[in-house]
């Protein structure tokens, strides 16, 4: 468990962590595959949010999704996906925060570089990023022994 304490050093609000739906390029599980590997060239990113419809989070596409589906027996063939949509390529069932719980935050981002963030109703928020997080993290470790004294309840043990 994070303490309160820990928490507010960190200085940010845990809402700040949040970077918002608008600001996250996202494709719709149903465009063609050839738009989502133009939108991932375009942003630079390796993986994005997919969404339904009604905005709701179904999915994830990257860039290795669709080289993968790319591959021919001879190279690569771009004939291959010609008549995909992101969902036939698409990752599911990914983890995704419905809550700004710092400690499940931080469990679920040691394997990701983000993590989609819905509401109770699955609606895409916006994404949660491992950067955000270790900026926040390094703001906590900087500061810490600057302003607090630190007493250790019982002496540490040697982790060699």
């Amino acid at each position: 468990m994070i303490g309160k304490k820990t928490r507010e050093l960190m200085e940010i609000p845990e809402t700040d962590f949040i970077i918002p739906a608008d600001n996250v390029a996202t494709v719709l599980y149903n465009h063609p595959l050839e738009h989502a590997l133009l939108v991932l060239s375009k942003v630079g990113y390796n993986q994005i949010p997919v969404l339904d419809s009604d905005d709701r989070l179904v999915g994830l596409i990257s860039l290795a999704n669709i080289v993968n589906r790319m591959m021919g027996l001879t190279g690569f063939d771009e004939k291959l996906i010609e008549n995909l949509t992101v969902a036939d390529v698409m990752e599911v069932n990914v983890p995704c925060v419905a809550d700004n719980d710092l400690e499940d935050i931080l469990h679920l981002l040691v394997n990701r570089s983000f993590l989609p963030r819905v509401d109770e109703q699955g609606v895409f928020c916006g994404i949660i990023t491992r950067k955000e997080i270790l900026k926040a993290v390094n703001h906590l470790v900087h500061r810490l022994e600057k302003e607090y004294i630190l007493l250790a309840k019982a002496p540490m043990k040697n982790h060699a």
